[in-house]
């Protein structure tokens, strides 16, 4: 049971009837899960808005109800209005769970890309260093040995309130967790001490309905992370650099390969031999190091040296950091599997036009024998991402095998076909093969020495969803099966 009146301290509120006194016994904002006794705060969604059903959901049991507008409520029922009722569910969450966060140091990431995997570097090498780390982020949330898949980048409120309370039992000393653009805009994470946030990269994305109005908007979200946070870290090389820390409050450190840089990185080499692909470079400014990363790639290095800079403030010491560097990855982000010595294939989750250029744009640094590319498209989406995947495919790599992504209630050669429309307008060849697993079979049979193989879209996913049913389908796992019945021929 918790007190009515500590819950609404830190909100300004008004009481419209009844009165805040007494204990509730639940926080509640899903109209399906009220109970007894419970405050309950009302939320508009973009299908369903709670405050027009005040009625039902006090007769299920609500004591208290939180709205942003007068509502109507039967007699005995106190209605509480707020201005926002989002905050309102960010502030009251952190009460009910006892403020997790202040007994944790939180460090937020946001930007367009590069989160997820900027997450686990700084988590893994955190914990190289003997931190216990929690991790809120694309993929999962990591509460010690527990994993929970995720379905938003930076969960409702309420949910980051309650992994923070679970990571504090737990044990856990960190959060690294990632901090979109829309949970900055709906206040999921307001009210959080943020210890460290950090700025990665902007471009233009999330852009249109129930998203952002406009990329001002995006990059003016992605500020906000700066004015709730003690310490900055941010991309300095960035165009929008200048856009998205204006009005910050906190001190501030910048990451770059420029000379304004507090953490600057020069001679940066890309390493290739048989199965392997990374990149080697020296940091100077506020530290000065050689390091070496198993990861790909010029935006490898903008990570790692993110991850570096937070581990500063930690006192990581440099040996922790190259150890821990040379062995973190993350699932699904350039994730290489090891099956020949001739080629390398990888898995990445790389599921937009602007996603794969950036990953083919990148593995063609390496020269690469051929690079061969295999991806679909979701169903149910829009078909341009279709087309211009289907250019950026075509255009950059050596070879491209169109399968099956998640069709959902689409058939499977109808999205081949539309990402075909892309690929006429280049040069590029391709093959279609509309089961992923014969697509897997057909590049690791037909690999030639010196290929990078890449297989695009699904990354961390372990399902395929047809027809609004999630099968079991990992990719990893697939080409195993594949490895083992070509040994058994």
């Amino acid at each position: 049971m918790k007190n009515i009146a500590g819950l609404l301290q830190e909100l300004k509120y008004t009481v419209i009837d009844g009165k805040p006194e007494g204990e509730i016994s639940e926080l509640v904002y899903d109209s399906r899960k009220v109970t007894k006794d419970c405050m309950f705060v009302c939320i508009k969604g973009a299908a369903y808005d709670s405050h027009d059903h005040t009625e039902e959901i006090a007769r299920a049991g609500a004591k208290v109800i939180v709205a942003e507008r007068p509502v109507k409520v039967p007699e005995g029922v106190t209605l509480v209005l707020v201005e926002d009722s989002r905050y309102a569910l960010s502030m009251l969450s952190a009460a009910y769970f006892d403020h997790p966060a202040q007994k944790l140091k939180v460090i937020g990431i946001t930007g367009t890309k590069g989160k997820t995997t900027t997450t686990f570097m700084v988590k893994g090498i955190l914990e190289h260093a003997g931190y216990k780390v929690g991790l809120i982020g694309t993929i999962e949330t990591i509460i010690g040995d527990t994993h929970i898949p995720s379905s938003n980048t930076t969960p409702e409120s309420y949910l980051v309130q309650k992994y923070f309370a679970q990571m504090v039992e737990a044990g856990c000393q960190i959060c690294v967790m990632e901090v979109s653009s829309q949970g900055l805009m709906m206040h999921r994470t307001a009210g959080i001490p943020f210890e460290i946030g950090i700025f990665t990269n902007l471009a233009p994305d999330h852009i249109g309905p129930n998203e952002h109005a406009s990329f001002e908007e995006y990059a003016a979200c992605k500020g906000m992370l700066f004015r709730q946070c003690r310490h900055g870290i941010a991309n300095v090389d960035d165009e929008h650099f200048d856009m998205v820390l204006a009005g910050h409050t906190c001190d501030l450190e910048t990451i770059g390969f420029s000379d304004r840089a507090d953490y600057r990185a020069s001679d940066m080499e890309l390493i290739g031999r048989p199965g392997y692909l990374g990149v080697k470079y020296h940091v100077s400014g506020k530290i000065d190091m050689d390091v070496e990363i198993d990861v790909p790639g010029r935006f490898s290095v903008y990570n790692s040296l993110v991850a570096i800079a937070v581990c500063e403030h930690f006192k990581v010491s440099q040996e922790d950091l190259k150890a821990a560097l040379k062995v973190v990855k993350t699932k699904g982000r350039i994730e290489m599997i090891k099956v020949s010595d001739d080629f390398i294939l990888m898995i990445d989750y790389a599921h937009n036009a602007m996603s794969l250029e950036s990953l083919l744009t990148t593995l063609k640094e390496y020269h690469p024998k051929r690079l061969v590319c295999v991806f679909g498209c979701g169903g149910n989406r829009s078909k341009l991402r279709r087309y211009e995947m289907g250019e950026v495919s075509g255009n950059l790599a050596d070879l491209t095998v169109i399968t099956s992504d998640n069709p959902r209630f689409e058939e499977p050669q109808a999205i081949i076909d539309d990402i075909k429309v892309g690929m006429a307008k280049t040069k590029g060849k391709y093959v279609e093969i509309s089961d992923r697993k014969e697509a897997i079979r057909y590049v690791i049979e037909h690999g030639q020495k010196g290929d990078v193989i890449v297989l695009a879209g699904k990354g961390h996913e372990d399902y395929q969803e047809i027809k609004g049913v999630k099968y079991p389908m990992d990719e990893r796992v697939l080409i195993q099966e594949v490895l083992k019945e070509m040994a058994e021929k």
